[in-house]
């Protein structure tokens, strides 16, 4: 016998929804197709526990889909290898089940839950404009509708949340009881509390240290004590690794630098970390690597270009950061930065503090 939520969630699937022009924008990963109509519920909720159980891990898949998506599976292998295990052969044929022999998925629980929407998810909502001019005058980049903030809120990706409310994400208020993904939540609100090492006072993101190279050139001393934590980003994979000494204990999906401004390969190490930053908007220096005298100020906020945290390297200009975009997440090109889901850049906001090599290969 099927339960409620399967029975919405089969007819959601069979029936397109009518995506807000919010949602529209964010460039889902998985616009409905034909074969969409063939999975059936039980095949959807298998995939979302192993998504659940591999960012719950810290083995992040991205944007919590349904789908035994590419990032998925890169993080499932990850994680194997993080256990000292072989990770077996992909599928054979596109978002099918891997083998999860091993894993303790039952540990996740319940893989959907009910939440209860408060106050507080609607504090950071409001007016966006599309204009760069006109976000420049805001005094915060709020999320677009509830709806944005309560998916990013469970890590959710903002079809997959729709499909699962149906007919209830248009108009969401306070005391609603809403389908979402058993993850730790994402807490927007509390990233001004976020104990980091090595914090910056929240200035402009890609302005930080302006002098950082010729620092970094002029001292070549050691680091105090050992860093046993490092960063390894592989450009091939769109996967970062965070190693303590040799082992990998956590890994996000990524999105690297275009060819126009590509990411720094190389060696660097991490500066610090701003909470909630500036951004400065320059679009020549976005599209070209060349700085003008033609910008933006943008103000701090979850729909900031940056997302609420910038890791700085030294080299000016370039960090690791989060997004308003988490389902283009290694599917679309960046400005030479390193960009992640905000849930997952504010994880590895966590892990790092000044002195910690990355490498980006």
């Amino acid at each position: 016998m099927k339960t409620l939520f399967q029975l919405a969630l089969v007819a959601t699937i069979l029936v397109p929804s009518d995506v807000p022009a919010a949602a529209r924008k964010k460039s889902p990963a998985h616009p409905k197709s034909a074969t969409e109509a063939q999975r059936n519920p039980a095949e959807i909720e298998a995939a979302t526990r192993l998504q659940v159980f591999l960012d719950r891990a810290n083995f992040s898949p991205g944007a919590i889909n349904g789908h035994y998506d590419e990032f998925t599976l890169k993080a499932l292998a990850l994680y194997r290898q993080s256990r000292g295990e072989q990770p077996p052969p992909p599928p054979a044929k596109p978002d099918t089940a891997p083998d999860v022999t091993g894993l303790d998925l039952a540990s996740v629980g319940p893989v959907f839950i009910s939440y209860s929407v408060t106050a507080a998810d609607l504090q950071n909502i409001g007016p966006l404009p599309g204009a760069v001019a006109k976000q420049a005058k805001l005094k915060f980049l709020p999320y677009y509708d509830a709806a944005e903030a309560i998916a990013e809120r469970f890590h959710c990706d903002i079809r997959f949340f729709e499909q699962l409310n149906p007919g209830k994400t248009k108009t969401i208020k306070a005391g609603d009881q809403l389908n979402v993904p058993n993850v730790e939540p994402f807490e927007v609100n509390s990233v001004k509390d976020l104990k980091v090492g090595s914090e910056i006072a929240p200035p402009v993101a890609n302005d930080i240290a302006a002098e950082n190279e010729a620092d970094d050139k002029k001292d070549k001393s050691p680091e105090p004590g050992p860093l046993p934590i490092s960063v390894k980003i592989d450009m091939k994979t769109n996967m970062l690794g965070v190693f303590d000494t040799d082992k990998l204990v956590a890994a996000y999906p990524v999105t690297i630098g275009s060819a126009q401004t590509a990411s720094p390969i190389g060696e660097w190490k991490v500066r610090g970390v701003a909470k909630l930053p500036r951004f400065r908007y320059d679009k020549q220096m976005l599209k070209h690597g060349r700085r003008s005298g033609n910008f933006h100020m943008l103000p701090p906020g979850p729909n900031s270009p940056v997302g609420v945290v910038w890791i700085a390297l030294n080299k000016k200009g370039i960090g690791l950061h989060g997004t308003d975009s988490p389902e283009t997440i290694g599917r679309a090109a960046s400005h030479g930065c390193v960009r992640l889901a905000n849930w997952d850049a504010v994880r590895l906001a966590q892990k790092v503090k000044a002195g910690v090599p990355v490498s980006i290969h």
